[in-house]
């Protein structure tokens, strides 16, 4: 997954060369090869289960994440944490999930925490909008300052966005605080040297559909080739509905291919019969077929067939 990268060590703080995918290594110690052994004998173990905090199965594939939590007093050490979480705004339902994802969060400094927290809301960010960016990323807050500072401060230069929507940026997909940067620098190239697109629309596309930073290059230079080259869609109607970038490109050449056999593709606004890019991707079958085709069901699964 491009956006879950651990620390390299549960302990240390996270530098910008971190970004290393971690590969799991056998976690505990020779004589048994799974946490839940331990469960009886750790009453740190014992009570994070009743907590219903854990899926071991999850936590053992985490590098070094076993040892921690053997290492770890409930009472002394993750208490606070769990209640800084709760305070922080993570909802008790949502804290299995979290410390699955992140059990590392346990053994780091209560004081580091609160410093990142304080940091966030010195940026202005609100309580219910850094709860939602924990919860959604959940190493979030294992990053120091300085890397959330500089992650802020390139989207905000890269893309040439306001303070404002920098912050809405993060809040809707908080990941890019947290993943690689490389991936990302990447597909913003494509997007300029390689689709053609300019600075300003870059800023317009990432801005609606901020999963394009992250999405695959070879998805995007599939789906960009066939709206444009094939579909013949301008750079001005690309960015104007940068969401079909999301899309599966079968569900676009299926939907496409349909229109352009029933005589129906025109995606040109100036035309009467315009068909906008977003209801061609983004209705159900059903009504892609009635309302936009204007044929039935069975005929779309028909002209399938065909293909």
């Amino acid at each position: 997954d491009w956006d879950d990268i651990p620390p390299s060590s549960a302990l240390e703080e996270i530098s910008e060369e971190e970004a290393v995918q971690i590969i799991a290594e056998p976690l505990l110690p020779l004589q048994s090869s799974t946490l839940r052994d331990y469960v009886d004998h750790s009453e740190t173990l014992t009570k994070l289960v009743h907590l219903g905090v854990f899926d071991f199965s999850q936590v053992e594939k985490r590098q070094k994440a076993g040892q921690l939590l053997l290492t770890l007093d409930f009472e002394k050490d993750i208490r606070k944490i769990l209640l800084f979480l709760k305070d922080v705004g993570v909802e008790d339902n949502q804290l299995g999930t979290f410390l699955t994802k992140n059990p590392y969060i346990l053994g780091e400094d209560l004081e580091a925490l609160e410093t990142r927290v304080a940091y966030l809301k010195s940026k202005k960010f609100g309580k219910a909008e850094i709860a939602q960016m924990v919860s959604r990323a959940p190493y979030l807050l294992l990053f120091s300052v300085e890397r959330l500072d500089n992650r802020l401060g390139f989207f905000k230069n890269e893309l040439g966005l306001s303070v404002k929507k920098t912050k809405d940026l993060v809040i809707r997909l908080p990941r890019l605080l947290t993943g690689k940067l490389e991936p990302v620098k990447e597909n913003l190239q494509v997007c300029q040297i390689e689709l053609g697109f300019q600075r300003d629309e870059i800023k317009q596309i990432v801005f609606k559909t901020p999963k394009i930073l992250t999405a695959s290059k070879k998805r995007l230079r599939q789906t960009f080739d066939y709206l444009h080259n094939i579909m013949g869609i301008s750079h001005h109607m690309l960015t104007r509905f940068p969401q079909v970038f999301n899309s599966k490109l079968l569900r676009i050449k299926e939907r496409h291919m349909f229109l352009a056999f029933l005589g129906r593709a025109q995606y040109d606004p100036a035309q009467p019969s315009y068909i906008s890019l977003d209801q061609l991707v983004s209705v159900p079958d059903e009504v892609f077929c009635t309302e936009i085709a204007k044929a039935s069901i069975q005929d779309f699964e028909r002209f399938l067939k065909t293909l």
